[in-house]
C-alpha cells in the first residue's frame, strides 16, 4: 500500500504524515527533507541555490545530513524551495523517493509531488492545505517557542513567496493531484486533523469515496 500526502508547507501535512504512518504500520519519507539537504548542501558550498551547477552538485551530500536540525530552519526551507525549481535536481532525486515509495510492504511518503510525480499510483491521496495566514501563525508561533527572534509579516511573505514558487515551477508544480482527497486545516486543531486524514484514507481504502 502506497499513500501519498502532498500540501504546501506549515498546512501540518508532515505532521499528519507521521501519524498516518504510525497508524497504518508503514514506513515515512518526507520528501522535502531531501530538498532541504540539497539547500543546505549549497550553503556548505559557498554556493548559490538559483545555480543549476551549485545545486546539481549538491545532491550529492553525506546520508548523515538528513540528521542534522539545521534542515528544519525557516531559512534552508528557503533554500530547498529554490533549489527544488531546477530539473535536474529533482530527476536527481525522483529515483530515490521512487525506490522507497515501491519497496516491499508499502510506503507513505508526504512532500509536494507525491501523487503526481512520484507515486501517482498510490492507493490513497491527500492534499493537505491552509491558509496563507493560518500557516504564518503556526510557523510563527513554532519559531517563538523556540526563542527565535521573527517577525509574523516576514513569515507570511516567505510563505507567499514559496507558494508562488513551488506552484509556477516548470517541474513538477504543487498541483493537487486529479483523484487526491481535500483536506483543509485551516480551522482545525491538530489532533482533529490526523483524525480527519485517518477516517479520509478509511473511506479511500474502502472504496466509500
Amino acid at each position: 500500500m502506497i499513500i501519498a500526502v502532498d500540501g504546501p508547507t506549515a498546512s501540518g501535512k508532515g505532521t499528519i504524515a507521521k501519524a498516518l504512518s504510525a497508524h497504518y504500520g508503514l514506513p515515512h519519507l518526507d520528501t522535502g527533507l531531501l530538498y532541504r539537504a540539497v539547500g543546505r548542501q549549497v550553503e556548505i558550498n559557498g554556493g548559490n541555490p538559483d545555480n543549476i551547477s551549485d545545486a546539481l552538485a549538491a545532491c550529492y551530500f553525506d546520508e548523515a545530513l538528513l540528521n542534522d536540525p539545521i534542515l528544519r530552519s525557516e531559512h534552508i526551507g528557503g533554500f530547498a524551495s529554490r533549489v527544488s525549481v531546477h530539473v535536474d535536481v529533482r530527476r536527481a532525486l525522483d529515483q530515490r523517493q521512487r525506490d522507497f515509495a515501491h519497496q516491499i510492504g508499502g510506503a507513505l511518503l508526504d512532500g509536494r509531488d507525491i501523487g503526481t510525480v512520484i507515486a501517482p499510483d498510490a492507493d490513497a491521496k491527500l492534499f493537505i492545505t491552509a491558509s496563507p495566514e493560518t500557516r504564518a501563525k503556526r510557523r510563527f508561533d513554532e519559531m517563538m517557542r523556540h526563542g527565535a527572534d521573527v517577525v509574523y509579516d516576514d513569515i507570511l511573505a516567505d510563505i507567499i513567496k514559496r507558494d508562488e514558487r513551488d506552484i509556477g515551477r516548470a517541474a513538477a508544480p504543487l498541483i493537487m493531484a486529479d483523484d487526491a482527497h481535500l483536506l483543509d486545516t485551516s480551522n482545525l486543531a491538530i489532533d482533529a486533523a490526523v483524525q480527519r486524514a485517518i477516517a479520509m484514507v478509511d473511506d479511500i481504502l474502502n472504496g466509500a469515496v
